[in-house]
């Protein structure tokens, strides 16, 4: 990790630029700094585990990862590949605060890791503050579930069948 990435300065500078932030007041992205550390991951390494506990929550600075899945007698099953601007895990604001997959490293990934405890527990005494956390969240599942929902019609579409 570059010393210069986890310094308060340039971790406020990173959250103000990532898309999750967009529009949060200053207090409410400095709230989220002091709660933040630069973190890197190389190629290969996981950063989250299936049933691991869910207590951070990853913007996505530069690179790319690798989403999948354990099924009992496939083995890992690929989910998607997100990267820059992206977010990473929401399981941290919902019990049993769990990670329901993987996630691994295909480039060199840096993160913007916040500590989900500090998180919950600004959003539960700030309710202006975790309602604007709350509406990215649902924008950032409603996005995934569109792009599950796009690449299972991709899955099952019908064969084509030539006209006569």
């Amino acid at each position: 990790m570059n010393p210069e990435e986890s310094n308060p300065e340039a971790l406020l500078i990173a959250i103000t630029q990532h898309k999750f932030c967009t529009g949060l007041s200053d207090a409410h992205l400095k709230t989220l700094a002091s709660m933040a550390e630069a973190v890197s991951i190389e190629p290969g390494r996981f950063l989250i585990r299936e049933g691991g506990k869910a207590d951070r929550f990853y913007l996505i600075r530069t690179g790319k990862l690798f989403i999948e899945m354990y099924a009992p007698g496939r083995g890992a099953v690929p989910i998607t590949t997100i990267g820059t601007g992206d977010v990473l895990g929401w399981s941290w604001s919902l019990p049993p605060y769990r990670w329901h997959f993987d996630a691994k490293a295909l480039t060199l990934t840096r993160v913007v890791s916040l500590d989900a405890n500090k998180l919950k527990d600004r959003c539960d005494e700030d309710h202006d503050f975790g309602y604007e956390i709350i509406k990215r969240l649902l924008l950032v599942a409603q996005n995934r579930l569109q792009q599950t929902r796009m690449h299972m019609l991709d899955l099952y579409k019908p064969p084509q069948v030539e006209q006569l």
